[in-house]
């Protein structure tokens, strides 16, 4: 038997994940417990895990919306950057009490890597979001590029990768000083902190853009809790219209102008629209909506099994439920890895973007038109689906877990030697 740390972000995504994993672990008889900052532990669902929470820090940074462009950006650098020092402030203290063996760490935390370092534990990256594991021809997740392996393309990358520099001076400061408080060699870019044994990522290779063989990064499908029913259906699908299913995820719920452009849009090509806000919409609010059902939320895979589109802010856990059911997404990115999920579904021919500013009705239903219409978007869908289907998931991250960690001497993975 282990005993396992998972540092991870406060977000819902992120910790449902974590989740997953964690409860296969529980079944195979390890123990489990979440580092998460201060009000974190309120997300984590199941009684089996311990929560460690550390103090707030300088300031409790709250993971609600945000302004979009560069203030918006530089917002969510520092908020990260703030979490970031807070684990590492508190929680040596925290996980000394706690006695782990080991770490998973999620990739948009970089503290768990830094602590397990200090710790001298082995650790694990998992990849709740697109991963970060670099590669010259893919560009950064948060960029909604196409893929351009040509010279051109990898000049582009390289383009980005300095502005992206330049607007995390932040977390750069943030990770030298706690790689110093920490007493480890000094760090500064997520990408310094991944693990040397593995990623574990919820994505699978027919949905990414093609990457060279690593043997560290492992694509297993969607980390879901094994044995949880979800709940049927909970309205009559109409048989004579095509069905819509429309989700902004747990933070962007509240964009009542996008909601509307797309029940006006709905309503212009005799759609049945399900709208689940996540409790992000007053009753005021949803009553505005001229959709068929207005909701906070929906048992999601249920939805989309019957449904014939989804629209959606490009999350990537609702784009891989979308996918598993075979259905097309419209995608409306709006932050954080969301414009590489849309530009990683427009790729694969499973989906349309479009930009989420002075979005229209008219936008909307001619995009909604073609996704019906064209019958490559669901063939594209369907075949990312049959993947996520046979890929293993939470279980085959266990068991990846126990072969790297878990073994009395854990060996690094080694890339191949460059040509």
């Amino acid at each position: 038997m282990s005993r396992f740390l998972l540092v991870c972000p406060p977000l819902v995504s992120h910790v449902r994940a974590f989740e997953a994993v964690g409860e296969a672990l529980v079944a195979r008889g390890h123990e489990v417990a979440f580092l998460l900052n201060a009000g974190g532990g309120a997300l984590v669902g199941s009684p089996e895990f311990a929560v460690l929470e550390v103090e707030p820090g300088e300031a409790a940074p709250t993971l609600t919306d945000r302004p979009t462009g560069l203030f918006g950006i530089l917002r969510t650098v520092r908020e990260g950057a703030q979490r970031t020092a807070s684990l590492c402030r508190e929680g040596p203290r925290l996980a000394v009490l706690w006695c782990p063996d080991a770490v998973l760490a999620d990739q948009m935390e970089p503290a768990g890597a830094l602590l397990a370092e200090h710790l001298g534990l082995p650790f694990v990256s998992l990849a709740a979001a697109l991963p970060i594991d670099p590669e010259p021809a893919i560009p950064s997740p948060f960029l909604g590029w196409p893929f351009d392996p040509s010279r051109e393309g990898l000049k582009r990358n390289r383009g980005g990768a300095r502005v992206a520099r330049l607007l995390l001076r932040r977390q750069r400061e943030t990770l030298r000083a706690a790689c110093r408080d920490l007493g480890i060699p000094e760090r500064e870019r997520m990408e310094d902190c991944l693990s040397p044994f593995a990623t574990l990522s919820q994505t699978v290779p027919g949905f990414d853009y093609p990457r060279s063989a690593s043997p560290r990064l492992h694509a297993l499908g969607p980390f879901r809790a094994s044995g949880v029913a979800e709940a049927p259906l909970p309205f009559r699908r109409d048989p004579s219209r095509p069905l819509v299913f429309a989700s902004l995820g747990t933070l962007q719920g509240h964009r009542l102008d996008l909601f509307q452009a797309i029940a006006r849009a709905c309503r212009t090509l005799d759609i049945q629209l399900a709208i689940a806000h996540c409790g992000r919409l007053s009753k005021a609010e949803a009553a505005l909506l001229d959709a068929d059902i207005v909701t906070n939320f929906l048992p999601q895979r249920a939805v989309l099994a019957e449904a014939d589109l989804c629209v959606s802010h490009a999350g990537l856990n609702t784009v891989l439920d979308a996918m598993e059911a075979g259905v097309p997404v419209l995608a409306l990115p709006i932050a954080y890895d969301q414009p590489g999920v849309a530009a990683r579904l427009v790729h694969h021919g499973a989906g349309l973007r479009l930009p989420y500013r002075r979005l229209s009705a008219g936008q909307v239903a001619e995009a909604l038109g073609r996704l019906l219409l064209e019958p490559d978007f669901r063939r594209g869908a369907a075949r990312i689906g049959r993947e996520i289907q046979s890929a293993g998931g939470a279980e085959a991250a266990a068991d990846w877990i126990e072969r790297l960690v878990a073994a009395p001497a854990p060996v690094r993975a080694r890339e191949p030697e460059p040509a």
